[in-house]
């Protein structure tokens, strides 16, 4: 019975020890609020339009644009994307798609979600969403895993009919993330996540501590994209698994210890 209670105090406390290591850290609903949100989109990679987790991001375009955004994921976190176009009163049949990529601009796969969806004609409105799989701190170089860095939103029409092409639309992107934890850890960690550079306008005075590739005469230079997570870029080496480890390590040398006090018997030699 005293083993009991001393296994079950162990288990209440390493759990409760636990607790936040393994808590949720999905951005609150509240953060679309923000003032801040940007209110349009690129027109290419470069051009990308920076958008933070929990941000709502609008734009105004035509139909058959590309439209961009970019945003940061870090290590044990599941990105969504979530995409709602805004269609015109009189349009013919038009089939929108959401296509995310990484840092290197691979296309990466969506977990689940209606990453492609045909509005019929007259539709208000078609709505996207893509879920991808969980960013891991580490991959093998041939592997098409997701990475830390930057990841980019493609938003565009693919097949519109001629009539429809340039009709005006407004879209809405938001993207959340998901703290998967621990169970998707992994063993070893990137140098530096994958912040590939953005364009920006270039400073008449030539201060601007960036070289452009086109020469002193253009308009626009590139530089690494500031953007990242609230918190910074995770180290890769801790993750709640630590603390299941510890607690599986306590458990199992308390089993131990009660084990011997069970069998080791009363010690005293037998009656001849």
């Amino acid at each position: 019975m005293r083993i009991a209670r001393v296994l079950s105090g162990a288990v209440l406390a390493l759990g409760l020890a636990a607790g936040p290591a393994a808590a949720d850290t999905t951005p609150s609903a509240n953060a679309s609020e923000d003032t801040g949100a940007p209110t349009e989109a690129g027109t290419s990679f470069r051009t990308a339009t920076e958008l933070d987790q929990g941000q709502t991001g609008t734009a105004d375009g035509s139909a058959g644009d590309y439209l961009y955004w970019s945003f940061p994921a870090d290590t044990g976190r599941r990105p969504t994307v979530t995409a709602t176009v805004k269609l015109p009163d009189s349009h013919a049949a038009e089939t929108w798609q959401i296509d995310v990529y990484d840092g290197l601009r691979r296309r990466q796969a969506c977990q689940y979600g209606a990453q492609t969806r045909t509005a019929g004609p007259g539709a208000a409105s078609v709505e996207l969403a893509c879920t991808l799989r969980t960013v891991r701190a580490w991959s093998e170089p041939w592997a098409n895993d997701p990475l830390p860095g930057t990841y980019y939103v493609r938003l565009t029409a693919t097949g519109l009919p001629t009539a429809d092409l340039g009709l005006p639309v407004s879209a809405e992107v938001r993207v959340d993330a998901k703290d998967i934890g621990g169970s998707a850890a992994v063993d070893g960690s990137l140098a530096e996540p994958l912040v590939p550079g953005v364009a920006v306008a270039a400073d008449p005075s030539g201060e601007s501590g960036s070289s452009s590739a086109e020469g002193e005469d253009s308009s626009e230079v590139t530089v690494l994209s500031g953007i990242e997570p609230e918190d910074g870029w995770a180290s890769g080496w801790w993750s709640d698994r630590w603390v299941w480890t510890a607690i599986g390590g306590a458990l199992a040398a308390l089993a131990g210890v009660g084990g011997y006090t069970l069998t080791r018997g009363s010690g005293r030699p037998p009656r001849v």
